[in-house]
């Protein structure tokens, strides 16, 4: 299968945050900020495979700073590693002073996804090649978080093994 780089699947959206998608404190919802990250990430996993896609796990999401009402929400995603059907892709969101200019990073997430054929069975997708100096420090660390989830899993299937034992007792 033909590697792309990771560049053809970057994706962006800004929008300008308005009352209704803040709290009392007049910052943006974090759950409005996932559905923006997923919808991104989703985007950016699509165009990499070319194919339907499914999220498998939201490693991470470190909030940093709020945005506040009247900003745009700026997020920037693309798939930072491939293993065989599976996808990381690593999204960045930014607040804008949009009188300003003034940027500043809010947000950082990894998400997994898998790509689906048209039997909704997991297919092979392209290998992910990183070009610019971000590219390369995402998929440098890539390796670990993909063991790391792999991990996961594992420990999941072993814990509802256990839970189904105990339940059987």
């Amino acid at each position: 299968m033909k590697e792309k780089k990771a560049s053809e699947s970057r994706t962006v959206l800004t929008d300008i945050v308005l009352p209704p998608d803040t709290n009392y404190y007049g910052t943006i919802f974090g759950g409005n900020v996932m559905a923006y990250i997923d919808k991104v990430a989703s985007i950016a996993a699509m165009r990499h495979a070319r194919s339907m896609v499914v999220t498998a796990s939201s490693d991470s999401l470190d909030f940093i700073s709020p945005i506040q009402t009247g900003e745009a929400i700026c997020l920037e995603g693309y798939v930072s590693y491939t293993s065989h059907t599976s996808m990381e892709v690593y999204v960045k969101v930014e607040a804008e002073n949009l009188l300003t200019g003034e940027r500043r990073l809010t947000a950082t997430s990894y998400l997994t996804f898998v790509a689906l054929d048209e039997n909704r069975k997991p297919t092979p997708v392209p290998p992910v090649v990183p070009e610019t100096e971000e590219e390369k420090y995402q998929y440098a660390g890539a390796q670990e978080r993909h063991e790391q989830r792999q991990k996961r899993r594992q420990e999941r299937k072993e814990r509802q093994k256990l839970e189904a034992l105990m339940k059987d007792q």
